[in-house]
């Protein structure tokens, strides 16, 4: 992961995640060199347009998709061309500027928008066969559980089909978390409303600390994957949260 937070609180984060596949050779190096490539491209403050919520969107868009690019070619940076399973990673990039979150994702490391007492809800959709069951029809908790439900359809590397994130926005009134992370945490807790429990539980407004309850607390549910876990606390209302799919 790469994380950077300007000082005021509720003024501007950068939260990125990139979770190498295992079965593919210097994942591990290829993942971090990934994160930081976002970040280097997400580090300034978005340009602010014409300064209404359509030109803001679409230079958002416009820039999660260069960092993905960014990501991307960092990542083939670190393969080996004659490998038969060359480096790859997810990714899921999240910017946090005042109440406006903005996020692109590959793969299928997520995130999520956690208000104070309420259920919350992912940001993210899936680049993985459980998703396509789930859009055939097939209940999200049989889906996830599916033999074959963390195999994803695209991700970042040399034999990646398609490096373009799904991009959202999300408008936030209120106290809450902004929560992105690799599976082997929501292998636990994939609903919202559970994870959302798992944070009220540690008790605390503190980022670090929650990040590693959380990560504790999915080791000691298994551990069965790497465990990644961002946080940026968000808001001061909560009368409402507007997501909305960010389309080029």
């Amino acid at each position: 992961m790469a994380l950077l937070a300007d000082e005021p609180p509720d003024s501007r984060a950068v939260l990125v995640v990139c979770d190498g596949v295992s079965s593919a050779t210097g994942s591990d190096r290829a993942a971090m060199a990934a994160a930081r490539a976002a970040l280097e491209v997400l580090a300034p403050a978005f340009p602010r347009g014409l300064g209404t919520t359509a030109s803001t969107e679409a230079a958002a868009r416009t820039v999660l998709t260069r960092a993905a690019a960014a990501s991307n070619a960092a990542v083939i940076a670190h393969s080996d061309p004659s490998s038969e399973n060359p480096a790859s990673c997810t990714w899921v990039a999240v910017v946090v500027e005042g109440t406006e979150v903005h996020v692109g994702g590959i793969g299928d490391s997520r995130a999520y928008l956690l208000p104070d007492g309420g259920e919350g809800r992912r940001l993210t959709v899936d680049d993985s066969l459980a998703q396509e069951l789930v859009e055939a029809g097939t209940p999200r908790e049989e889906a996830e559980s599916d033999a074959g439900a963390h195999t994803i359809v695209r991700w970042l590397g040399l034999d990646a089909p398609d490096t373009t994130p799904r991009v959202a926005s999300a408008t936030v009134e209120g106290p809450g978390w902004v929560l992105v992370c690799s599976d082997g945490l929501w292998n636990y807790a994939s609903e919202p409303a559970a994870l959302r429990a798992q944070v009220d539980a540690l008790g605390s407004t503190d980022p670090q600390e929650v990040a590693l309850g959380l990560v504790r607390w999915a080791c000691a549910q298994g551990g069965r994957d790497n465990v990644t876990v961002a946080l940026a606390r968000v808001g001061t209302q909560w009368p409402d949260t507007e997501v909305r799919e960010n389309h080029g």
